[in-house]
């Protein structure tokens, strides 16, 4: 049997308000299902729609048209927003912006505290939470003496400390440097493995989203695209045209193709690139 999605939306718009009477459609006619445990990537040039989309699968905002579902639940209905929004967790871009308490352990214990977990059950989640992130040791730290990979790791912590079933990282790496961006993507990636979480990753970096199980791209707030990395960079759309550019590698085996090399297509990791000259250099 087909799996049951965790989000589902099913014929969504957005438009958002300027001024009194005039609208700027930021989502348009969007048909979209993640299924538990799928680490999904959403790509797109500044304007697509990829934050609004982010919004929307936790109900901070609400479709202009459509339905969103998350777990059979509708955003629409108030009774069950505060639900649809512990099932889905987000990280957003800034980790300052997050960040509100004075020590690594006070942050992530804030949200249980607001739901009201008692002090005994929080002395046990805060430490899982931080060892599952790679922060364990920093309990005591305050936040601000942080790196930014760091900061956003912790607040990775402060979510899944409210068991969602999904996390959605919006732009989460955008503002760290290249070991950061690596470190903070690791550990999502195995969150998603072991803990079976859906994972929407929204980023504007190619390498990132490649290492997805699938690719949703966003062109002028309708989905262009929904697809395996693989057959996405294969060259079956023509991403250049969305202002989106093609991984490093996925571009050097490109150019290597066009100078006759026989290298497969869709390549999106070095080691798959290393792999197929050395195959050519033993046919040789």
């Amino acid at each position: 049997m087909p799996e049951t999605p965790l989000i589902e939306m099913r014929g969504v718009s957005y438009s958002y308000r300027r001024g009194e009477a005039a609208e700027v459609a930021a989502l348009q006619d969007i048909d979209l299902q993640i299924c538990p445990g799928e680490f999904v990537a959403v790509v797109g040039a500044n304007g697509s729609g990829k934050s609004t989309l982010a919004k929307l699968m936790n109900a901070l905002l609400l479709p202009t048209e459509g339905e969103v579902s998350v777990s059979g639940l509708s955003t629409l209905q108030e009774e069950y927003r505060w639900d649809i929004r512990r099932k889905v967790g987000m990280v957003f871009q800034n980790p300052d912006n997050q960040l509100v308490s004075t020590t690594v352990e006070e942050e992530v214990a804030f949200g249980l505290e607001n739901i009201g977990i008692p002090t005994d059950e929080m002395r046990q989640i805060v430490p899982e939470m931080l060892g599952d992130v790679g922060m364990g040791s920093h309990l005591r730290d305050e936040p601000h003496n942080l790196s930014g990979g760091q900061k956003q790791r912790v607040a990775i912590a402060a979510v899944l400390s409210m068991a969602p079933d999904c996390l959605v990282m919006d732009e989460a790496t955008s503002m760290l440097d290249p070991q950061g961006r690596a470190d903070v993507l690791d550990v999502t990636r195995r969150l998603c493995r072991e803990r079976g979480l859906a994972v929407i990753w929204i980023s504007h970096f190619m390498e990132e989203a490649a290492e997805a199980d699938r690719i949703v791209v966003l062109n002028r707030g309708a989905v262009a695209a929904d697809a395996a990395p693989r057959h996405l960079f294969a060259g079956a759309v023509e991403l250049e045209d969305m202002g989106l550019d093609t991984p490093a590698v996925t571009q050097l085996a490109g150019e290597m193709r066009s100078r006759g090399f026989s290298i497969p297509a869709g390549i999106t990791e070095t080691d798959e690139l290393v792999r197929a000259i050395c195959q050519l250099y033993l046919k040789t």
